[in-house]
């Protein structure tokens, strides 16, 4: 049975986030061998695929190395840039069944484009302890199913070194549980991009990620009410690699597209249990 690591996001190989796709299967895993393999993996996701009558829909589940995800965008990039790149698939369109819904997936010349469910934020107080445990004042603090701390400027996001331990504890209005922060800014003049975040998700057993396709659900409604656009360039900004998206309003969906590249392909010596 093969595997792929794909940097999902990315602007070349190594940068982007790396997610595990495994090859599609005939039927699901015991959920506690899929946590298994994704702790083996160590990647933020691990995508598992499962095979359908249809050649254009499959089954996706996402595990960290902790949990099983309820929506993961890089890894479903991943898992498109798989199914189109290596395994060949020749369809217009691909649709996941996952635990957030149906998804589709198409090319969009050398990109992919994910349509998935907008997650508008709405504005909250500040969370006790929060502005310690990111060791900044945030201007402003929304909540979708992750927190969301808007700060001054780039490179106060870009120099944040929050501590994680304080961050696993907080929740705040965030419907997705505690530990899952997002921080972010205005891009700095004359960049490509208009927007940069972060996304520390210790509460999902992943410090920080590289680029977040789930997170910028959220980011888009927000940045495109302030700037008063439908589409915008979004840095994810990690240190060492970084991640690229351009998202899409479309109403109750968000458009996101990026690129994929495959680094490695491997073999599992172990079997489905």
């Amino acid at each position: 049975m093969r595997q792929w690591t794909i940097d999902a996001f990315a602007s070349a190989p190594f940068r982007g986030n790396p997610a595990c796709v495994v090859e599609p299967l005939d039927a699901w895993p015991s959920s506690a061998w899929m946590q298994a393999l994704a702790a083996e993996n160590n990647q933020a996701e691990t995508a598992f695929l499962l095979k359908t009558a249809d050649p254009a829909r499959f089954g996706l589940r996402w595990f960290t190395p902790a949990l099983e995800a309820p929506l993961c965008g890089h890894a479903t990039l991943a898992a498109a840039h798989a199914l189109f790149e290596e395994l060949a698939v020749d369809v217009p369109l691909l649709t996941f069944d996952t635990l957030s819904g149906p998804l589709t997936v198409r090319r969009d010349g050398d990109r992919l484009e994910m349509d998935f469910p907008a997650d508008p934020p709405r504005q909250t107080a500040v969370p006790e302890g929060l502005a310690e445990a990111l060791g900044v004042e945030p201007v402003e603090v929304w909540a979708g199913a992750y927190l969301v701390a808007v700060l001054k400027d780039e490179a106060a996001v870009r120099g944040l070194k929050p501590d994680l331990a304080a961050l696993n504890r907080i929740e705040g209005e965030a419907t997705g549980g505690p530990g899952q922060t997002v921080v972010v800014a205005l891009a700095d003049a004359g960049q490509p991009y208009q927007v940069v975040s972060r996304f520390f998700a210790p509460g999902f057993g992943i410090p920080e990620d590289p680029t977040t396709g789930s997170a910028h659900c959220i980011l888009m409604p927000l940045y495109g009410a302030k700037l008063e656009r439908d589409v915008l360039s979004f840095h994810q900004a990690y240190p060492g690699r970084g991640g690229d998206l351009e998202c899409e309003n479309r109403g109750a969906r968000v458009l996101l597209r990026g690129r994929g590249f495959t680094v490695v392909e491997s073999r599992l010596r172990v079997e489905p249990a």
